[in-house]
């Protein structure tokens, strides 16, 4: 080969191997810059989130909402804590008075938690899809008087008398009672049958407050006072009267009637479902977020009616407004909130099979997704029931419409009633004395 062959053999070789060497030195920074955002990625900080939650019946379900969750938005993890004590204000006045919210948590709809709202400790989730499906009625009821949309309620609410049928039959009961003395009187043919008429969660105030008083509140004092929510909200609302006091009468009766079970003043909420769902009650005063429980019973035939607080030839007022729902926190950051209300959307979207089809309450939307379970007639019952509080001003449960410290009042006054501790008409003034000065302590 001559010189200049030569010459030119090795210009190509080092051509061919400065092509080869710039190759493999992109395809190393394409490998690099890959690894990187890997990298990236991966160490990345999950965000954190804090919830805390009334749950009392189903905080096993609330358990795999979140595991499902966190397996589809595994950059999520939450931290689930379960409520304690009585109520959900107990729980949330401590935090809120500091500032320590978390980032979602269970709230009623009530003043005390929209005031919380319009400080700005609960934020705006009206951008969420389950909001936009909620119910007008509902979306009313969970929009402060500052305008912002702060929680999604379980479902649609009420408490109700369930029933067993055999056993009201076998007491010779054709028909379900349609006012208070009826209702007593079924009692007595029960107890004669050698059955124990109704099973009440005594030991859990809760259900004293959700059942006979606000009941009793909704057939005696808003049937005959049609402007009691501006009374409660300026004061003024008398309760020291045969009305109010008739209120925490009808509680005592029930005990003084017998028609309670014997372990009533420490039966708890889930010892009562319990008691009726074995067939050893024949009728229990629960929410339509037990059905769940109580409409499938062991071989039994359960019926609902509303609770006949009403005087005989008066008309029976229900009682309908939202099961606890949920919120999310201001104070956290925005990929918080925001993560806080994909949440929430999950809950009530992929995630409300899981919870509810234990529970079977109504749910509170306008489109109900076709694997929603419920008793047929309970549905109806509370569709009837809708209609009629629409034209009613019927209240809700205790809890959307008491001051949240007379709440905490409340509770040991039905207990104390029911236990004999207590005069109803002692309980009625203190009640009343309550809501006066709640009503001075917010117009300060």
């Amino acid at each position: 080969m001559t010189g200049r062959a030569m010459r030119g053999l090795r210009i190509f070789i080092a051509g061919v191997v400065a092509i080869l060497l710039l190759a493999a030195c992109e395809r190393g920074d394409d490998s690099a810059g890959a690894a990187s955002a890997r990298a990236a990625s991966t160490s990345a900080e999950p965000v954190v989130l804090t919830a805390l939650v009334w749950a009392p019946d189903w905080s096993e379900e609330m358990h795999r909402v979140v595991d499902a969750f966190t397996l589809v938005h595994p950059e999520v993890r939450i931290n689930l804590q379960f409520m304690i004590g009585n109520s959900v204000e107990e729980n949330l006045k401590p935090r809120a008075a500091t500032d320590s919210l978390p980032d979602i948590f269970s709230v009623n709809a009530s003043p005390y938690t929209a005031t919380l709202a319009d400080q700005g400790l609960l934020a705006d989730i009206g951008d969420t899809r389950a909001w936009g499906n909620m119910l007008e009625i509902l979306q009313r009821e969970w929009t402060s008087p500052g305008g912002r949309r702060y929680g999604i309620p379980s479902g649609l609410a009420t408490t109700l008398i369930y029933y067993n049928r055999d056993m009201f039959a076998r007491a010779g009961i054709a028909t379900p009672p349609t006012d208070f003395d009826s209702f007593l009187a079924a009692g007595a043919a029960l107890r004669k049958a050698g059955l124990v008429p109704l099973a009440l969660s005594g030991g859990f105030p809760n259900m004293l407050g959700n059942g006979p008083f606000s009941y009793g509140f909704a057939n005696l004092i808003a049937a005959r006072v049609p402007d009691w929510r501006t009374r409660i909200a300026n004061g003024t609302l008398q309760l020291d009267n045969p009305d109010g006091v008739a209120i925490f009468t009808r509680l005592r009766t029930l005990v003084e009637r017998k028609m309670v079970q014997a372990d009533c003043l420490r039966a708890g909420y889930d010892s009562t479902l319990r008691q009726f769902a074995e067939g050893r009650a024949a009728m229990t005063f629960q929410g339509t977020w037990a059905a769940g429980t109580l409409m499938n019973g062991r071989g039994m035939h359960v019926g609902v009616f509303v609770p006949p607080w009403n005087d005989r030839g008066q008309p029976l007022r229900p009682v309908l407004g939202s099961e606890t729902g949920f919120a999310v926190g201001q104070h956290g950051s925005a990929r918080h909130r925001q993560a806080a209300a994909q949440f929430l959307d999950f809950l009530y979207g992929p995630g409300m099979p899981i919870w509810q089809s234990k529970r079977q309450n109504i749910p509170p939307f306008r489109v109900i997704p076709s694997d929603v379970r419920g008793d047929p007639a309970l549905f109806a019952l509370v569709d009837e029931m809708k209609r009629d509080a629409a034209t009613d001003n019927a209240p809700g449960l205790y809890y959307s419409m008491l001051p949240v410290n007379t709440i905490e009042v409340l509770h040991p006054l039905l207990q104390g009633v029911l236990s004999g501790s207590q005069t109803p008409a002692r309980a009625a003034r203190i009640l009343q004395d309550s809501i006066t000065e709640q009503a001075r302590l917010s117009a300060r």
